[in-house]
């Protein structure tokens, strides 16, 4: 199976029990970076890999929280693996030509799970009820459609570097100003039929990549070096990204995740971790 420009997956020897699935934006370059033969990387928007999941097409998966809340009773989250944020997240934005306050639209992207839920919240929590449009993810026809215009992403970057006057609400800071805790926009999940023997396979291989990141300047600055030929965007800007988005999942990320389930999702229980 091929997907080209799109989500990243890994391929075994044969059928979909040798396949893992990422997401094609930078977000998740520090797992993928080095991963080698047999894993192959695929890639397709983050709207399609719950399908892929679904489907079997794949092991594992980085997916939408907000996804994950749905299909809880299908899935399981793979420990330690996620695409949190600690505050300013400086892609999951809310641009605007107007003030928060003032907007009566929004359009909303219709690649994004988690984004769409949590944004939905915080306007709820401060008494704010706009329309809301669900659109393709490009910024001039939803603003030229809507006063508030919800991206995430790659694209979420190169429109705040091009229109920094139009952002209005990076979503990350919001949520902690809210909660006080980190947010998990991402988790890695597994069909709960899918064998624990390759799941577990999988999660060695990128924490394995996880830990290069964290812990090697030469790996690290590979994968920035990488990330600017792919995005176009400037070493210091991916060195501050590289520090606002993170794999870790860890204790106060997990706090964070069953916060955001409970109150953005309906999923008062949590999430459920595979042992």
């Amino acid at each position: 199976m091929v997907v080209q420009n799109s989500q990243r997956f890994f391929q075994f020897s044969e059928g979909w029990k040798n396949t893992i699935a990422r997401v094609a934006f930078l977000n998740c370059d520090p797992l993928f970076h080095s991963l080698e033969s047999p894993w192959k990387v695929l890639a397709a928007p983050p709207s399609w890999l719950t399908g892929h999941l679904l489907r079997k097409d794949c092991v594992l998966a980085p997916i939408p929280a907000a996804d994950y809340a749905k299909h809880q009773d299908e899935l399981i989250l793979v420990p330690e693996l996620g695409i949190c944020s600690k505050g300013e997240v400086g892609s999951v934005l809310l641009f605007g030509n107007t003030d928060i306050e003032k907007m009566q639209a929004v359009a909303l992207p219709s690649d994004s799970a988690s984004s769409v839920a949590l944004l939905k919240y915080i306007l709820k929590t401060n008494e704010l009820s706009p329309t809301f449009k669900t659109m393709a993810p490009e910024i001039e026809p939803m603003l030229d459609q809507c006063d508030g215009a919800l991206l995430i992403g790659d694209r979420a970057l190169e429109y705040a570097r091009k229109y920094p006057d139009k952002v209005k609400l990076d979503l990350g800071q919001a949520w902690l100003e809210d909660t006080g805790k980190p947010m998990v926009f991402g988790v890695f999940a597994a069909r709960k039929d899918t064998p624990i023997l390759e799941v577990k396979t999988a999660q060695k291989e990128l924490l394995k990549s996880l830990d290069s990141f964290e812990s090697s300047d030469e790996y690290r600055d590979s994968v920035i070096t990488e990330a600017m030929v792919k995005s176009g965007l400037s070493r210091p800007r991916l060195e501050k990204y590289f520090g606002e988005v993170f794999n870790r999942l860890d204790k106060p990320h997990i706090e964070g995740l069953n916060e955001f389930l409970s109150k953005a999702c309906n999923v008062p229980t949590g999430a459920e971790f595979l042992e």
